[in-house]
């Protein structure tokens, strides 16, 4: 029977190798995590993420995992950019003197209605008592109070509907993510 005996100098270079595993999967762990925040990913900012130095991240076997996550930042802009889900400049402005344009039109209309309103209610008051403008201003004001009241419901719905989609857009980059990742996976297993 033979007793394997270790080394001073073994047992340093077996503490050596797991503490450099134990690094190495910190950085890779910090490197997913910021492709998931969808966090730019860079050398630096993966080893500040991950606590260890910076030439930990050049090294051999991690610095390729680092270039595909910078590789795919890249491709996944790239492919946003022509999807138009970035708005340009130039766009947003178009749209924004749209929008004056339209604001500008409805003004206008509201100010025309309300003196049309203000003629109509002239007339009426000329041809009515006093009994019939009350219970026609408290019909009004119960309009008012309903369309009021219909607007708002409008409104919350509006803003559910945003937030539904905003969510729905979230939860579609994420699947989007995790089948790279997955692929990925699939692609180094096989």
């Amino acid at each position: 029977m033979t007793q394997d005996k270790r080394t001073p100098g073994d047992v340093l270079r077996e503490s050596r190798k797991k503490d450099s595993q134990a690094k190495r999967a910190k950085v890779l762990a910090a490197l997913d995590g910021m492709k998931v925040s969808g966090e730019t990913v860079t050398f630096l900012g993966v080893a500040r993420a991950a606590g260890v130095s910076n030439w930990l991240v050049y090294a051999e076997g991690v610095r390729e995992h680092i270039e595909a996550a910078m590789k795919g930042q890249g491709k996944a802009e790239r492919r946003t950019r022509q999807a138009g889900a970035n708005a340009s400049a130039a766009s947003l402005a178009t749209d924004l003197a749209l929008v004056r344009d339209e604001n500008k039109a409805l003004r206008e209309e509201r100010d025309r209605l309300k003196k049309a309103v203000q003629r109509s209610l002239g007339a009426q008051v000329e041809q009515a008592g006093t009994k019939e403008l009350t219970a026609r201003v408290n019909e009004l004001l119960e309009a008012v109070e309903r369309l009021t009241l219909e607007r708002d419901g409008i409104r919350a719905e509006r803003d559910r509907f945003k937030n539904e989609l905003a969510e729905c857009q979230d939860d579609l980059a994420a699947a989007r993510d995790t089948a790279r990742q997955i692929l990925k996976q699939v692609n180094r297993a096989g």
